[in-house]
């Protein structure tokens, strides 16, 4: 994710503390344990070839990615159904990889919808996207929705009509990047009363995206690394403990996404996620065992 991205000589200047938590959200969480809390911590993408011979077998063809992805990971950040549609066939295909598993697709809407013209004049193309995702049965997250910083309150009409038009059989998740939306409560507060959950993003040059607004009892949070910089393992462990106060007080579902441009050291950031993940919440998430 080249969002937010800053020059390694910038990031030592930022202040990446998480803000003050909003006082809505204690009226979002029930304020007591869930009975079966669960987190899942994921990547962008299963098809990595980095990943060969370090988490996936040496000689690993790309058609066995999948497979072998979903035995190290819970979830997925899938941003292939941002860039096309797929068909339910497909879906269908990659579900059965995790057939029986607690995995989660958390399949992004196809940019058709949502970086293409009016967004509230998607309905068909909505319905055909949406009848492709529903093939993911019991293994479908949350529907992940971005739309782009230039995203104004110019076109709010729009933006409330289309999420007006959702339909209340998908879990859906927003990412919005425009500063009017993030620093407005009420915005938050609309996304409450409609049960769609607000996408967290902590990334160097964007700080409101970390807002911590919880609109859900549940959070789904992107997190794009430095490449190792020594505060992408401060941030992580400050979100551990974000994470283990919205678990105390009754969040149900927890998304953590890593994101970062040096796929050679992916696989060691998400295994410190699930080691500080593990330690503060006393969860065990198993670690991926690299060769």
């Amino acid at each position: 994710m080249d969002f937010g991205r800053l020059p390694n000589d910038e990031i030592n200047s930022v202040d990446f503390s998480l803000p003050a938590e909003p006082a809505r959200n204690n009226h979002v969480l029930p304020g007591t344990p869930a009975t079966q809390p669960t987190v899942y911590i994921g990547m962008p993408k299963w098809g990595r070839t980095e990943w060969v011979g370090k988490l996936y077998p040496t000689g690993t063809k790309a058609k066995e990615f999948l497979p072998q992805y979903v035995q190290h990971f819970n979830s997925v950040e899938l941003n292939a159904t941002h860039y096309k549609l797929y068909s339910p066939y497909t879906i269908e295909k990659w579900a059965a990889e995790a057939s029986g598993r607690n995995f989660k697709f958390c399949p992004k809407l196809f940019q058709g919808i949502t970086h293409r013209g009016a967004i509230h004049k998607k309905s068909s193309i909505l319905e055909e996207a949406l009848q492709g995702l529903a093939a993911f049965g019991d293994n479908l997250g949350p529907v992940f929705i971005q739309l782009q910083d230039t995203f104004s309150d110019r076109r709010k009409g729009e933006l409330f009509e289309f999420l007006e038009s959702l339909p209340a059989n998908f879990e859906f998740f927003i990412e919005m990047r425009h500063p009017h939306y993030l620093s407005n409560n009420k915005f938050f507060e609309y996304l409450q009363t409609k049960k769609i959950g607000a996408v967290i993003t902590d990334t160097a040059g964007r700080r409101d995206c970390a807002h911590l607004q919880l609109t859900v009892p549940k959070t789904m949070i992107r997190f794009v690394c430095n490449d190792g910089h020594p505060s992408d393992y401060t941030r992580i462990d400050e979100w551990a403990v974000r994470i283990k106060s919205w678990l105390d007080r009754g969040m149900k579902e927890i998304y953590f996404f890593v994101h970062i441009s040096d796929e050679t050291k992916s696989l060691e950031m998400a295994n410190y996620v699930i080691e500080k993940v593990n330690e503060k919440c006393k969860l065990y998430i198993p670690p991926l065992v690299l060769q």
